[in-house]
């Protein structure tokens, strides 16, 4: 399943709302929307990261003027948000009961899987 796009800036958990592009040959970068596709040569940034964007020395910077919106959701968004719904609906396991417990005469046995827990003789 497809993930949302996240923004490019190493260790940013962020959803992506900007795109940034840079033209060489002006010696400009570019922050404007969200692209519709994720393309080489292209970063996606959050909002933090695409407002406080600084452009190298010598370049102009162009930024989208305005709020930046969060993508629309996809079918993957809708279809992972089901499968959280269905996950959610699913019964508890059955918990343990007393009588499951396996017991030792004048000793109490603790059971866990395989594994037995048995108190150390006196």
């Amino acid at each position: 399943m497809r993930s949302p796009r996240r923004c490019s800036r190493n260790g940013c958990p962020r959803q992506a709302v900007a795109t940034l592009t840079y033209v060489y040959s002006d010696s400009t970068a570019v922050v404007g929307p969200l692209a519709a596709f994720a393309e080489p040569h292209t970063y996606d940034l959050c909002e933090p990261h695409a407002r406080s964007l600084t452009a190298p020395r010598g370049w102009e910077l162009v930024r989208h003027d305005g709020d930046f919106a969060p993508p629309p959701p996809t079918t993957d968004d809708l279809v992972a948000l089901a499968d959280a719904v269905r996950e959610a609906a699913r019964p508890a396991p059955p918990s343990p009961r007393a009588d499951d417990e396996e017991r030792l005469p004048g000793h109490q046995t603790g059971r866990r899987g395989h594994l037995r827990v048995i108190p150390p003789s006196h």
